[in-house]
């Protein structure tokens, strides 16, 4: 175990010099991919807003402080290096700040706030923002699977190197035939997403971690000249008036026969997400430890099956529970994503958690999953409804397309 992870709660809620902590945690409005908001924004236009917005909400904060970015993305062009580099130092960042982007499918987010949180833990940096970033509308498609492979791994006598490749609607339903996942429970937990997230929006609890977008909209590519000028301000995919009855009459979507369909599956989005990490230690000397909210106690992850890979939380909580030293009871919010329903159904009842601390305002169904910010929105998201309930611990887990699950322990100040 690193020097840097204290065991059992009693040691992880204290407050010590060497801890990760979190000042701040903001994304974008989550909006529907091609209809919603975002439609026509750029994934590095989306990080820009939101790495402007860190900086300006600490004006005291030099930003040659800040040593370094890491953004999780999937699908952008180049790996979103470039573009993302340029976006940074267009919003101010020096260019001593350095930057970075990381590919773990639908836990990209995720790698970079736990890249950011070792670099800060180990000494080699002292300040850095995790993110995440994804134009599903500009880059989806094409660009999910590759389009040109080395025949040797299409032709793999080996199962799990060709299933990699599988489609993610093809593993949900591997999910719910082997572990019996009924298509009625499935949407009824869509059903109970949609009404989570719905009371938390009308409530205003996303309100402080959404960060506007002014952008641009284009009612038709045709008439470039009729583009307008819009501030988009909230998510937009979730839908006030779904039932269990609605969402039963929709047809599958990846197999004649099978379970799982748009209604219950996570939609496809558009959206970014940051936040300000450093030392506890450094935010001393910097005048800023009234801003803490909370901080980063651990990471861990772990491989499964590629043709079921929606179990991954499963297997990846119990790891990061016995590498942190506590037990399930501990947790007073969970965020599992929502990948589809299937897969966090069954995630929920192998846990043995209590649905009621799962996914308490919705998740990916209802809000959407632009994978390679939605870890950072689930952070954000954790970290506010923590502090709602006055809970000091929260977990945040991902499955991971070509089978992974990876879980990270959140505490709150």
């Amino acid at each position: 175990m690193a020097a840097f992870i204290l065991k059992g709660v009693k040691n992880i809620v204290q407050k010590n010099p060497q801890d990760v902590v979190f000042l701040s945690a903001i994304r974008t409005p989550i909006t529907r991919a091609k209809k919603g908001g975002l439609k026509d924004a750029y994934d590095h236009e989306m990080l820009a807003t939101v790495l402007k917005a860190t900086i300006e909400r600490f004006p005291n904060l030099d930003p040659t402080k800040i040593d370094d970015i890491c953004v999780g993305t999937v699908l952008s062009e180049l790996g979103g290096s470039k573009a993302g580099r340029m976006a940074a130092n267009h919003v101010g960042m020096p260019t001593t700040t350095t930057f970075s982007t990381v590919n773990r499918a639908c836990a990209s987010g995720l790698s970079a706030i736990t890249s950011i949180a070792n670099s800060i833990a180990i000494g080699q940096i002292d300040v850095g923002i995790a993110g995440g970033m994804e134009s599903m509308t500009r880059n989806y498609g094409s660009r999910a699977i590759p389009t040109q492979l080395w025949h040797e791994l299409k032709e793999s006598p080996v199962k799990d190197a060709r299933e990699c490749i599988m489609s993610m609607g093809i593993t949900s339903e591997n999910v719910a035939d082997r572990y019996g996942i009924s298509r009625a429970d499935q949407d009824a937990f869509a059903a109970e997403s949609q009404k989570r997230a719905t009371k938390a929006q009308v409530s205003g609890f996303f309100a402080k971690e959404i960060v506007p977008v002014t952008t641009r909209s284009i009612p038709d590519p045709e008439v470039p000249e009729n583009t307008e000028t819009i501030t988009v301000t909230k998510d937009d995919g979730i839908r006030p008036n779904t039932t269990v009855e609605k969402l039963a009459s929709m047809k599958p979507a990846f197999k004649p026969d099978g379970t799982s369909t748009a209604g219950n599956s996570s939609q496809v989005s558009d959206g970014a997400a940051a936040a300000l990490m450093m030392r506890r230690s450094t935010a001393a000397e910097l005048g800023l430890t009234q801003h803490i909210i909370g901080k980063w106690a651990g990471t861990q992850v772990i491989g499964c099956a590629p043709d079921e890979m929606g179990v991954g939380p499963a297997i990846a909580i119990p790891k990061l529970l016995d590498y942190t030293g506590i037990q399930k009871e501990d947790v007073g919010v969970w965020e599992i994503n929502e990948a589809f329903a299937s897969q966090a159904l069954y995630c929920i009842r192998k846990l043995g958690l209590e649905d009621a601390t799962v996914n308490p305002n919705g998740g990916a169904i209802a809000l959407g999953h632009p994978l390679g910010a939605t870890s950072g929105r689930m952070l954000s998201t954790l970290l506010h409804e923590m502090e709602r309930q006055t809970q000091q611990l929260g977990v945040l887990s991902k499955c991971i397309g070509t089978g992974m699950g990876m879980a990270s322990l959140i505490v709150r100040e």
